[in-house]
């Protein structure tokens, strides 16, 4: 069982920047692939990227490619998620989702989420 906790969001201007982080409480960090989706309002929730176990491969909705960048610390059991140039269209509720054999783009197939954090981008 991982239990994980997002933190990190907030309001800003578009074109600033945010730093996502998520704490897991599994033992073994290393053996989860983690990613970051995102859900706006009066949309479905949707991807926004992932990292494999070791950190060595990342994958990103085209959306977001150029402008986030996740990354993961294992020593730390933390996953972040650094997001440059905003938009309003980024506004969401972002969660941190974990799992042990899978790393896609597909969020029913994901095991463990957090509760999520709120950013909201003015214009």
């Amino acid at each position: 069982q991982v239990q994980l906790v997002e933190s990190g969001g907030g309001l800003v201007q578009a074109g600033g920047s945010l730093r996502l982080s998520c704490a897991a409480s599994a033992r073994t960090f290393s053996s989860y692939a983690m990613g970051w989706f995102r859900q706006a309002p009066g949309k479905e929730r949707e991807f926004v990227a992932a990292i494999s176990w070791s950190g060595g491969s990342t994958s990103y909705a085209d959306s977001v490619k150029g402008r986030f960048t996740i990354s993961r610390d294992n020593a730390k059991n933390t996953v972040y998620l650094q997001m440059n140039s905003l938009k309003p269209e980024d506004t969401a509720v972002y969660y941190c989702a974990a799992d042990r054999s899978y790393w896609g783009s597909e969020d029913s197939a994901w095991n463990y989420w957090g509760q999520g954090t709120q950013v909201t981008v003015s214009s």
